[in-house]
């Protein structure tokens, strides 16, 4: 048997070889550092579980490509970069947390176990799936570890982690698999959950060889929504699970037993039951309904029905209702000084801290030792969700952000501190911190809402304000609603003041536009219908010299409007605005154009070199004197027909766009449309009916790698040296432009880094600060990264790079010899295909060998036949003996 090398206790990898960098256009002379992280601000809380304490100091969570540790005395965040860039799937930590486990997303991901407290990479497991792990879990003992992936493959691989061995591979099911973990009371045993299905297995230990056995599949359709959104359950004698609808569920031999519920049929949890805890030998139930709930876990495990109902009525031990509006998720226990203390991951943005130390007491005891209980506290509240909107003060390290969380937040990225929240009654959709031109101060900010309103906020400093005699103003900043109007019928997408700060526009999905004069109370001066839900405003620069809007539509339009005059609107009987003269541009899809074309130029292109090369055969011949006999023409091969021009149905959507010069404009399209930047212009020509245009634009640029991961948001640094792009996959890309302007050449280099999740990551928002000093994104992930950005002066002066001067002999070595062929083997194939033909020469040669003995020894048979026919027959020898 062959000796397995085994990898060393003390082995580790370099950290600084395994994570993912910034990509660079080779030979572009970007600086690497171009942009730094700086700090994280927002919270993935919608994950189902993205919530790790290593120790009682430190707090570790997924953020988009990051691993964020988070140290709970010193607020300061340390970081771990994904190691292929494609974003982190699950973090779980090891029972001693001496190491953690971070399963990581991507083509062919990497499961990697870090060391802890020192970070560095311990151990890298390979080739457990295809394109995510989407949970882990070490066994009780802490020597195997089993993870699951995502589709296509939903794999189940049990490891030998420290070996880095796959010990065995299996698929868990045919549909979303959720989890997976070993039994807290027979590590032989692991269950896996997900949609529609729960697999009790069981590891068999076959000549030292792991198989997996199927136990137990439970399965019901008609409770198919209930399992569906069932996250949690715990092994027991029999398999207890959570509902949607708040009760838990007996499972025994792959049937429902009995359905839990309490006193008057009242659901165990108003809501769905998010976990199931099996803590110090008894069931802790973890609600969206912000209730923790503590049972007896024998009177559970040994319920059975005893009415026709299938129900059972069981009373809670103990309870903890952590707060109103709290959607527990997930709860992680540490010890500190001895003592349990619980961290839950809260889905409305919030991360607690429990003290659950009744769990430990008998429920006789519940009235006294309830009131000794510490009552819970929010340590950190965020964003719920996607953020909707951001904007930076025109004057200071401050910026904005809303979501549908009906929150809007002030952040210091400074001092990396949220200094203020205002929360609304409906979820904010769009917002823009009004420009000093329209107050010199820079506290006012317009955020537009899910319903259609409008709010001015101001930001201010408390501790300027008159103070009563014994008070004292302590908080940082404060928020004041000025001024709420209600435009739109349905959510405001688009918020931008003009140049001057005399008008404010909003846009809707209401297919409409509304114009305000910014005086003390916004008044308004009328709106305008246009042709799609409203995508994006931006008024024209001071370059320009009309005060001109830019309106893009969702559905491919984009308009061009003045601003509206208020003593010229008629606003007796509406406030719509009839005169107001109007260009429009209806995009025609010319991709398809673009792509015959190219593939026309390719054939032509792959036909000059074929003829080419046939002529520098036949001077090749002539020169070495030999004669080229006349050969028939090849017939050739007939070519596939050239693909028919497409045009899209439905219209790509336009997802942002900005103005170029006066009546000029660039796009970026999502949809079929993707993969290009647009460069447009208004038309002179007037039609009645803006759905009958086909407007093409007049330059097109491609843009790499964006057929399927179009430019979502675009913006620039003050001096346009820099234009940043926010991409659909939460890249980060960065153009250094030259001259200012846009141009194939300026595009074909650039910066770009995997920041925000490349599943749901879409960049929402990105801009630079007042001074260029710092960026910052936003994402559908729910984060907020700020990073340092080298000045663009800087950033020039590397881009013009000495070329290094060439070594001595360099002209006489001959080229290394290219590996050209995509599938050719690599060394260890190359070794092993060496040592198959060694092997097969060997036994070749002793197969020749026997076949000549095998010759040798016939022909002395032949020889001593003859002779023995010579002989007297008395004397020969018969060839058949009788018995």
């Amino acid at each position: 048997e062959k000796v397995e090398k085994k990898i060393s206790e003390t082995f580790f990898y370099n950290y600084e070889d395994i994570y993912s960098c910034p990509f660079v256009t080779e030979g572009s002379g970007i600086p690497i550092n171009l942009l730094t992280l700086k700090y994280s601000f927002g919270y993935d809380c919608t994950r189902s579980v993205n919530l790790l304490l290593m120790d009682s100091q430190t707090l570790m969570y997924i953020a988009g490509n990051q691993v964020v540790l988070l140290d709970l005395k010193t607020k300061s965040q340390s970081y771990l970069r994904s190691s292929s860039g494609g974003g982190i799937g699950f973090i779980t930590a090891h029972p001693t947390k001496q190491y953690f486990a971070v399963g990581e997303k991507g083509k062919k991901p990497n499961l990697i176990i870090y060391d802890y407290p020192s970070l560095r990479p311990y151990r890298i497991l390979r080739g457990g799936t295809e394109e995510a792990y989407i949970f882990g879990d070490f066994n009780d003992a802490g020597t195997l570890l089993a993870s699951v992936g995502s589709s296509p493959d939903y794999m189940l691989t049990i490891w030998d982690w420290k070996q880095e061995k796959v010990m065995l591979r299996s698929k868990a099911f045919s549909q979303d698999v959720y989890k997976v973990t070993f039994s807290a009371d027979n590590e032989e045993q692991l269950t896996t959950s997900g949609a529609g299905h729960i697999n009790a297995c069981k590891l068999c230990d076959v000549a030292k060889k792991l198989n997996l056995l199927t136990l137990y599949t439970f399965s019901c359709k008609y409770l198919y929504i209930a399992i569906d959104l069932m996250l949690s359950w715990k092994e027991a004698t029999n398999v207890i699970s959570g509902t949607e609808w708040g009760n838990l569920l007996l499972w025994e031999g792959g049937l429902i037993k009995v359905e839990l519920c309490r006193a008057g049929h009242k659901p165990c949890h108003s809501g769905p039951i998010s976990q199931l805890v099996l803590d110090e030998g008894e069931l802790v139930t973890v609600g969206r309904d912000g209730f923790i709930r503590l049972w007896n876990f024998e009177t559970i495990d040994a319920a059975d029905s005893v009415d026709d109902t299938g129900l059972l009525e069981v009373e809670p031990m103990n309870e903890l209702h952590v707060g109103r509006n709290v959607s527990l998720s997930f709860m992680s226990k540490v010890h500190d000084c001895g003592q349990p203390i619980w961290y839950a991951q809260d889905n409305n943005g919030a991360i607690w801290k429990l003290d659950l130390t009744f769990s430990n007491m008998a429920k006789f005891l519940f009235f006294c030792f309830a009131l000794q209980t510490r009552d819970p506290e929010c340590l950190y509240t965020f964003h719920s969700g996607r953020i909707e909107a951001m904007s930076v003060s025109p004057v200071t390290y401050l910026m904005a952000t809303t979501a549908l969380d009906r929150s809007v937040r002030i952040y210091d990225f400074i001092s990396n501190s949220q200094q203020s929240e205002i929360k609304f009654k409906q979820g904010g959709t769009a917002l823009m911190w009004a420009p000093r031109v329209v107050n010199p101060k820079g506290g006012l900010i317009a955020v537009g809402f899910e319903d259609g309103v409008v709010r001015i906020i101001e930001v201010y400093d408390p501790k300027g304000l008159p103070v009563l005699a014994g008070q004292t103003n302590t908080e940082n900043a404060e928020i004041n609603l000025k001024h709420v109007f209600k435009p739109h019928a349905t959510a405001v997408t688009a918020l931008a003041y003009e140049r001057n700060g005399d008008v404010l526009a909003t846009g809707s999905k209401d297919k409409t536009v509304f114009f305000f004069a910014v005086e003390d109370e916004y008044r308004p001066i009328g709106f305008i219908c246009v042709p799609g839900p409203v995508q994006a405003l931006q008024w024209s620069p001071p370059s320009h010299v009309k005060s001109m809007l830019l309106i893009l539509c969702e559905n491919g339009f984009a308009l061009q409007v003045p601003a509206p005059l208020p003593e010229e609107q008629d606003t007796v009987s509406t406030y719509q605005i009839k005169n107001l003269p109007m260009q429009y541009f209806h995009f025609y899809s010319v991709k398809s154009r673009i792509k015959l074309e190219e593939e026309i130029a390719l054939r032509e292109k792959k036909k000059h070199e074929k003829e080419k090369a046939k002529l520098e055969w036949i001077k090749q011949q002539q020169e070495m004197g030999k004669e080229i006999e006349e050969e028939e023409p090849e017939e050739e091969p007939e070519e596939e027909p050239l693909p028919p021009l497409y045009i899209p149905e439905e219209p790509s959507p336009i997802l942002c766009g900005f103005y170029s010069a006066p009546g000029k404009f660039w796009l970026s399209l999502g949809g079929y449309d993707s993969g290009f930047l647009y460069h447009c212009e208004f038309s002179s020509n007037h039609q009645d009916d803006p759905e009958n245009r086909k407007d093409e634009p007049f330059e097109v640029i491609a843009i790499e790698d964006t057929d399927n991961n179009p430019i979502h948001q675009i913006s620039f640094c003050t001096s346009r040296l820099l234009m940043f792009c926010g991409m659909q996959n939460g890249a980060l890309r960065v153009y250094p432009l030259q001259d200012k302007d846009l141009s194939a050449n300026t595009l074909k280099e650039y910066w770009s880094f995997n920041v925000h999740d490349n599943d749901y990551g879409q960049i929402q928002g990105i801009c630079s600060s007042y001074n260029d000093r710092f960026l910052i994104t936003c994402g559908g992930d729910g984060n907020i990264f700020t990073f340092n950005i080298l000045s663009p002066e800087d950033v020039h002066k590397e881009l013009k790079a000495k070329i290094p001067s060439p070594r001595s002999g360099l002209e006489k070595e001959k080229a290394a010899e290219d590996i050209e062929d995509p599938n050719a083997y690599n060394i260890e194939e190359v070794k092993q295909k060496k040592e198959r033909e060694r092997i097969m020469k060997e036994a070749e040669e002793k197969k020749n060998k026997k076949r000549e003995q095998l010759i040798a020894l016939r022909h002395e048979f032949r020889f001593l036949l003859q002779k023995n026919q010579e002989l007297p027959k008395h004397m020969q020898l018969q060839r058949e003996v009788p018995l």
